[in-house]
């Protein structure tokens, strides 16, 4: 599984960093950062899911108010918009 982050579209509410560990808050940009994940493109970050954590990556998907959260399984089909 892996999930996708839109950090343009990131409105800085944070209800991400409490459902995952991975997303961390970023006060100083007013966006949340997402640990351990590359930059495909400009401000669009990607990284796996380790098993253990897939509830709560979906989780973080789930309640994002602007949808900049998406989760795929393995076979690229998403999971969470």
């Amino acid at each position: 599984m892996r999930i996708e982050f839109d950090r343009d579209t990131c409105t800085g509410m944070f209800q991400c960093t409490a459902e995952w560990a991975a997303f961390e808050e970023n006060r100083d940009d007013g966006k949340a950062d997402l640990q351990d994940s590359e930059e495909v493109e400009e401000d669009l970050f990607v990284r796996e899911v380790p098993e253990d954590a897939e509830f709560d990556a979906k989780m973080a998907a789930r309640v994002c108010p602007v949808d900049a959260i998406r989760v795929y399984d393995d076979d690229g089909e998403q999971l969470i918009p």
